[in-house]
């Protein structure tokens, strides 16, 4: 086997034969790598990202990290590192009403902790993290070969041939697919999916205001969908922006003052004046999941095996959710002497995973189209289920540890226990 190109963050070995090849280095794939090595270092696990070495420098989106997938970052020793660039989120409110309303009724407030001291979620800016994920891997001696992609792959033998887009082959018992929701390992997998698009588009941008926020999240529900003001360090905020695809591109390719007058009115004035801090992008909003999670020595994890609208802001944290039980999985296997690649392991991840993902997807679905509309009936339902939320602190404490990550069967990670 020839070396690794230069594009690497290390050198792969001559001849070396691998337990574990994550295919994707953003953050579920540096995570579910430094999962599994941080608990059975005796694997041999290594990372191959197609994206240029410089591209998750290049990232300026921040993320939700509920309290789950902090817990997990603590316990994979990372969490130090992450968490003095964190904002946790103190308090989030949720109001209901047109662009140009003079009033904006709040039907709904959550308080920010699910435990004392403990906020149910912080907001992290994409390349803080994924820094981290990076300096975890190099400690714990991951071998990552950037710039390098896996073209494609055979079964048998025992184990997996993987093809890199440098020429390379390696030899794995197991491939991840962490590369996205274009995902071309699904494909060659001939895993099948089911999508669909919501006709919106996500705009994402940050911005500086002249008052602090104090932790407080917002998300106003606009006819066009929804706009979530998030908390950064300092005096400023990440803005995920649902709008109608025409119109959000019309905004985006448009005039900046209009773009910034439109935004202006969404964002309104209780946090002063505005400044947008980089250039705002759009992505399509649509749903996505895999019919399977694995195949013959295949696991799919994140954005590969799901996509979800970002009404309830809980994509990442479901792609920590596959990192965590994937690792529980394949490193109780591999205490047990059994084959960490072969499809009856891989299907108990399949078991823990899909079910979960697909309840999330059908939830944030059913959001979208109840409240990505004016429709008077709709609004009267919409709104009496905010407030009667609301009103019963049990189910309002239920909400928040959902958003929190701590209902349903709960790896060990996210409950902050080793593996």
């Amino acid at each position: 086997m020839a070396k690794a190109a230069k594009s690497s963050a290390n050198q792969m070995p001559d001849e070396q034969k691998l337990d574990v090849l994550v295919a994707g280095a953003g953050y579920v794939g540096l995570a579910s790598a430094v999962a599994i090595k941080h608990a059975r270092p005796g694997l041999n696990v290594a990372v191959v990202d197609a994206a240029p070495a410089d591209a998750w420098q290049k990232d300026n989106r921040s993320s939700a990290i509920a309290a789950a997938a902090c817990r997990m970052l603590e316990q994979l020793g990372l969490w130090h590192e992450v968490e003095p660039q964190a904002q946790a989120i103190t308090e989030m409110i949720i109001t209901d009403s047109r662009t140009g309303d003079p009033v904006r009724p709040v039907f709904l407030t959550f308080d920010g902790e699910v435990a004392p001291g403990e906020p149910f979620a912080h907001m992290i800016a994409n390349r803080d993290l994924n820094r981290a994920l990076r300096n975890r891997a190099a400690e714990l001696g991951i071998t990552i070969l950037q710039g390098v992609g896996a073209e494609g792959f055979e079964v048998g033998g025992g184990g997996m041939d993987v093809q890199l887009s440098d020429g390379l082959r390696l030899h794995t018992r197991l491939l991840v697919a962490a590369d996205g929701v274009r995902s071309k390992l699904r494909d060659l997998a001939g895993i099948k999916t089911v999508r669909w698009n919501y006709g919106q588009s996500g705009i994402v941008c940050t911005v500086a205001h002249e008052r602090p926020h104090h932790g407080r999240a917002v998300e106003h529900f606009f006819p066009g969908g929804p706009f979530a003001i998030l908390p950064l360090k300092g005096n400023r905020s990440s803005l995920v922006w649902a709008e109608n695809t025409q119109e959000a591109e019309r905004l985006i390719h448009g005039d900046e003052m209009v773009f910034e007058a439109e935004l202006e009115r969404r964002f309104g004035l209780e946090l002063g004046e505005i400044r947008v801090e980089d250039k705002p992008r759009a992505w399509p909003l649509g749903f996505m999941l895999a019919r399977s999670f694995v195949a013959p020595r295949l696991a799919l994890a994140g954005d590969a095996a799901h996509g979800i609208h970002p009404i309830a802001g809980q994509g990442l944290n479901l792609g920590l959710k596959d990192v965590a039980a994937l690792a529980e999985t394949i490193v109780e296997a591999d205490r047990l002497g059994q084959d960490i690649g072969a499809l009856d392991v891989l299907e108990r991840y399949q078991q823990w995973r899909r079910f979960d993902t697909a309840q999330m997807g059908v939830t944030t679905d059913i959001l979208t189209k109840l409240f990505s509309n004016d429709v008077a009936p709709l609004r009267t339902a919409r709104d009496f289920g905010l407030g009667l939320v609301e009103r019963l602190p049990r189910l309002k404490n239920f909400f928040v540890k959902q958003a929190a990550g701590l209902t349903g069967t709960t790896p060990r990670l996210l409950k902050g226990e080793p593996l």
